[in-house]
């Protein structure tokens, strides 16, 4: 049990992607793509493809890049708003590089979406950023007309502390966990991420490669920052209130140490407040579910946004 437990708590410590560029993407579907003009030094948003509007949050230290291939498959037919946090994978910090993050940077996703008038858009976001679906669906319920959570949780506290975790229990261990790589070089952080990808990718390939390098790029201030505020964010209470239609996905693979029917009771019973959310295990997948299972993924995908 404790093992299991660890290798999920090793899933919110970073998050890794892979590199590429929009370019190669809008040559390969004949849809150029294009950075949107900045709402906030909190994002960076590139858009993709024409048709109804699908927006993508990437997770904790993520490279906007980890959707690649989903833009790639909903370009032809959707126009693709791809999100960047400042501060992760490269990204200068901007108004990231000191004080809170998730909140002032779903209100940076919420102005993206009121000056270019995409309320009603599908919103899928990965783990930090299926925290920031969750956010941004409460706080402006207009904003997304559904939501696909991928590997999140509404509260983390419960990995880390156990079922009984408050917020006040939880701190004092975000904390640590914050200080320790806010105290450390970005060079000590950056080599540190080989070890972790493991828990985050089972797939040894290109992709899993490039991934460690992109997380390494990441500013260490920013995610521990970040990291500190999704572990002490505790919306359990609230997402009952979400009553936006939503999709969430969740991995499984018996490599973690933990059972089917551990995983199973973790999630749906973190999601049983949201009624209308509808949870699918995708087995042989660790956290990085697009990477794992991209084929399984884009099915969901697909299914979501009919």
């Amino acid at each position: 049990m404790i093992k299991t437990l660890l290798r999920i708590a090793a899933l919110v410590s970073v998050e890794l992607v892979r590199p590429g560029t929009y370019r190669q993407i809008g040559d390969l579907i004949d849809a150029p793509a294009h950075a949107a003009a900045p709402v906030s030094d909190r994002i960076g948003v590139t858009t993709t493809g024409k048709g109804p509007d699908v927006i993508l949050i990437p997770g904790l230290a993520s490279s906007a890049h980890v959707w690649d291939a989903t833009v790639a498959h909903l370009a032809p037919g959707h126009r693709v708003h791809v999100v960047q946090v400042a501060g992760f994978a490269g990204a200068p910090a901007g108004g990231n590089a000191s004080g809170p993050v998730v909140d002032p940077t779903v209100e940076a996703i919420h102005a993206y979406i009121v000056a270019h008038k995409l309320q009603g858009a599908a919103v899928i976001g990965h783990s930090l950023g299926g925290l920031m679906a969750m956010k941004l669906a409460l706080a402006h319920p207009q904003d997304a007309g559904r939501i696909m959570i991928v590997d999140s949780l509404p509260f983390y506290g419960v990995v880390f502390v156990g079922p009984q975790a408050t917020v006040a229990t939880t701190e004092p261990v975000a904390a640590r966990f914050r200080d320790r790589i806010m105290g450390g070089t970005q060079e000590q952080y950056a080599a540190a991420e080989p070890r972790v990808m493991a828990s985050l990718v089972k797939s040894h390939n290109a992709e899993a490669d490039a991934a460690t390098k992109a997380a390494s790029e990441s500013d260490h201030r920013v995610v521990a920052q970040a990291m500190y505020e999704d572990l002490t964010t505790d919306l359990r209470p609230e997402i009952a209130r979400i009553k936006t239609p939503t999709t969430m996905l969740y991995p499984f693979d018996p490599a973690t140490g933990g059972t089917q029917a551990m995983f199973d009771g973790v999630y749906q019973s973190a999601f049983a407040p949201m009624t209308q959310a509808k949870l699918k295990r995708i087995d042989g997948s660790f956290h990085f579910i697009m990477i794992d299972q991209p084929k399984l993924f884009l099915d969901e995908v697909d299914a979501f946004l009919k």
